[in-house]
């Protein structure tokens, strides 16, 4: 349950900046996924998807960076790096 943990963050994040712009609608996010987060790309994108439904969120671009530095301070981490608003 990790992912979900990961994913409850990042969601209160996005949410967050969202809310923060008075934004309609998140049109894309750019994250950066920890070398120790268990998550590939597509699982990250199946994980959003369901976290992101019925949201301002639903439906945006992702575009997800790989970080395969396991000392990294954030390495077990879904870092939100960018979001796009309208």
């Amino acid at each position: 349950m990790h992912e979900a943990s990961l994913m409850r963050d990042l969601m209160r994040k996005v949410m967050a900046v969202a809310a923060g712009q008075n934004a309609s609608r998140v049109t894309g996010i750019r994250v950066r996924l920890g070398a120790l987060s268990h998550m590939t790309p597509g699982h990250f994108q199946e994980h959003f998807d369901e976290a992101a439904r019925g949201t301002v969120a639903e439906g945006a671009r992702i575009e997800t960076l790989e970080d395969n530095d396991i000392r990294s301070p954030a390495a077990a981490d879904v870092v939100l790096e960018s979001i796009e608003v309208e």
